[in-house]
């Protein structure tokens, strides 16, 4: 597969399509089966209380996972970001209820790259907050 985005059609600052993500905490044992990381903070509301947290919180991979969906969906090709990066700022607080909480993802082209590459710069937010920060990701365009 290749990315569907020709490099030459892309100019910095573009904005690629914002997107929304569901969390609930059936989501999150739902991940934690798939990657095998059952630390009671991400679902043992008690638990995750009793060391400090508000309440039960998404996996940090989850949600880094989530975020680069952005850019995936843009290019058309998981296999064209070459690299990928963040920080993770804050948690996201799912709580016990029908909503859970949600993943808000934004992403602009940062820079143009060497190598048919750009750069594109990622803002996660939940509840108000941004969760990842230095969020990056380099694609190889087509």
């Amino acid at each position: 597969m290749t990315a569907k985005i020709a490099y030459d059609d892309v100019e910095v600052g573009a904005e690629l399509p914002a997107r929304t993500f569901p969390v609930t905490r059936a989501t999150l044992v739902q991940y934690a089966g798939a990657s095998g990381d059952f630390n009671p903070i991400h679902w043992n509301e008690k638990f995750a209380v009793e060391v400090g947290l508000p309440d039960v919180i998404a996996h940090g991979m989850f949600t880094m996972a989530e975020a680069i969906r952005v850019v995936t969906d843009w290019a058309g090709d998981p296999g064209a970001v070459v690299e990928y990066g963040v920080r993770f700022t804050k948690p996201v607080v799912v709580p016990n209820d029908d909503n859970g909480a949600t993943i808000e993802v934004s992403g602009k082209v940062a820079a143009k790259l060497d190598d048919n590459t750009v750069r594109v710069d990622l803002t996660a937010m939940s509840a108000g907050q941004k969760v990842l920060g230095m969020s990056r990701a380099v694609v190889r365009l087509a």
